[in-house]
Parts: C-alpha cells; structure tokens; sequence
C-alpha cells in the first residue's frame, strides 16, 4: 500500500459555500479516486462539523470537514501528469478570465477520471493550475469529442453558467461528418433518449418511448463523396444524443465505435479517420461578471480537415 494523507481539517471559505461534498473531496483530494471518495462518505469517515453528511450535502461557509487518513494502493492513484499532457492543455486554452475557461478539448481525453480513466482534463488542470482554489466542469463532452469545453474558475460562476446551461440560454454547435447523403438542409429530430447498460458494464443510449424528450437540430453543411457534413444543435443535452439522434435519423457518425455501420467503418478507413467525427465548433453563453454575451469558436483539427479534403 502507498501512505496517503494523514487526517485533515478543512474549513469551508465562501468560494465553497453551497458546493455538494462528494465534488469538494474530489477537487481537494487530489490523486484520490471517486470510489474511495464515495466509499469514506458512505461510511460516515467524513465528518461535517462533528457529524455525518451525504455526498449530496451542500456544504455551508464556516463548515469544519474532518477527512480520515487515505491509504492509495499504486492502482488507485491518481498518477502526476506528464509534461505532454501538461503541454496539450496548455496550448488548448481558447480564453481565460478571472471566471471561466474554455479549452480546445483533443479527442481522446477524458473530461474527468473513472470508469478506468485514471486522470482526467479537470484532474490535469488542478495539477496544472494550483494557483487556482476552484476548477469544475460547467458540462461535459465524450471522451472521443473534441472541441469547445468550459470550466469555471469560482462556485459563483459555476453556479450562473449551471443556471445557462439548464435554461437552454447556452448554445452549442457541432460539426460532425455522417455517412451517406443528407437529403434535407434543416431537420429536426424529436426522439425519447433511454440510457442503459450492455452485460459488459457499458453505457448505451438508444431512442425509446419511454426515455427522456429529447431534440437535436441538423443542418447540411457540404455534401462530399459517400457522406455528408453537418452542423448539429443539440436543444436538451442528453448522453450520446447527436450521436443516437443521427443514427434514427438514417445517417450514423463515421468514426463511431458504439453506434456506427459497418459501411460507415469502411469508408472511415478509406478516408483514414481513425476517430469520431464529432466536434464542438461553437460555443455561446453570457459572462457571469459583465452580463455580455461571449462567443468562441474552436478550430478542426488537421486530422479532421485532411479527412475531409479526401472526401471532397
């Protein structure tokens, strides 16, 4: 086993007034896994002012957190970022204020840590930027997207840009490269979005009555040779929803392992995309400290743009 951290007493200051415990013991033990973050709370290890609390405890200014010793086996630890990762993130920064940041995510990396994913954007950031008490995740992208994502630097921001997101006021745009030809310019599809699980373990989405409403705007971009470029407007904000909505739609993603054709992985490899196509070109939301609106775009990678002079 590796020591961890002795027993610790935290005080809650205001840029943690109102934050849930399971998210705070995340951002603040850092190298700790969220299984054994869940499991300490469970048992009532974590104490709020002398008594037990919940992982979905709003944590209160003046709050006093006892945090029992961690032992991390080799396994469990969160490993230090290395200096190309540390590198990436950096140059992937496409603005910073004292509130937010938004990054050019690259395909391949995790948002956060779990599910075998030892570490994370959010993780590496707070390895990255320790001068910083405060990083979370206003939303999300799959590990395979790429493109626009924003992290809010104080609990007044997340709070705010939470409240965009939820209100539908956030808009998000996506490009996103689909097999054959799509024959309408503007569509919409209107499809119930049920999530569960293969016997492997993995997370699935598929369209169902009994899922949650769900509706993603489509727009033609180009027509190229076997497939079609499309600008995608998600309206809800459901898992996998572009990806499953193209599907129902008669045109699945190329590039897609969980819901793509076997025509589409043939034609992928003919234009050697060897990821999702999928990317967050646009985002739009309103700055938390000025009120004005903000807009940013995040350039295609080379990859993605050889991928479609191929097809051209």
């Amino acid at each position: 086993m590796v020591e961890g951290r002795g027993v610790q007493w935290l005080d809650i200051d205001e840029h943690h007034d109102g934050q849930r415990l399971d998210n705070f013991l995340i951002a603040h033990l850092k190298g700790a896994p969220r299984t054994l973050i869940y499991r300490i709370i469970r048992r009532g290890e974590v104490r709020i002012n002398g008594g037990r609390g919940k992982a979905s405890r709003r944590l209160v200014k003046g709050d006093r957190l006892r945090v029992p010793p961690l032992r991390l086996t080799p396994q469990e630890a969160v490993q230090d970022i290395s200096d190309n990762l540390r590198h990436v993130i950096e140059r992937s920064v496409l603005r910073e204020t004292a509130d937010w940041i938004v990054f050019n995510k690259p395909s391949g990396l995790a948002v956060h840590g779990g599910s075998g994913v030892k570490i994370g954007l959010i993780e590496a950031l707070r390895q990255i930027r320790d001068d910083l008490p405060y990083l979370e995740l206003v939303h999300r992208l799959d590990r395979d997207t790429s493109g626009c994502l924003l992290v809010a630097k104080s609990r007044e921001a997340l709070n705010f840009l939470s409240d965009e997101l939820r209100a539908h006021r956030m808009q998000k745009h996506y490009l996103a490269l689909v097999e054959g030809r799509w024959s309408v310019e503007h569509r919409e599809v209107d499809a119930p979005l049920l999530r569960f699980e293969l016997p492997s373990g993995e997370r699935r989405v598929r369209v169902e009555a009994t899922g949650k409403p769900s509706r993603t705007r489509f727009t033609l971009i180009e027509s190229l040779k076997g497939a079609s470029l499309i600008e995608a407007e998600p309206v809800t904000g459901r898992t996998h929803q572009i990806r499953v909505h193209a599907v129902h739609a008669g045109h699945p993603l190329l590039g897609d392992s969980k819901y793509g054709s076997a025509s589409g992985e043939y034609l992928a490899r003919q234009c050697e995309l060897s990821r999702l196509f999928l990317h967050a070109r646009t985002l739009g939301f309103t700055d938390p400290a000025s009120r004005q609106p903000v807009t940013l775009h995040a350039p295609l990678s080379d990859d993605l743009q050889s991928v479609l002079a191929r097809l051209r």
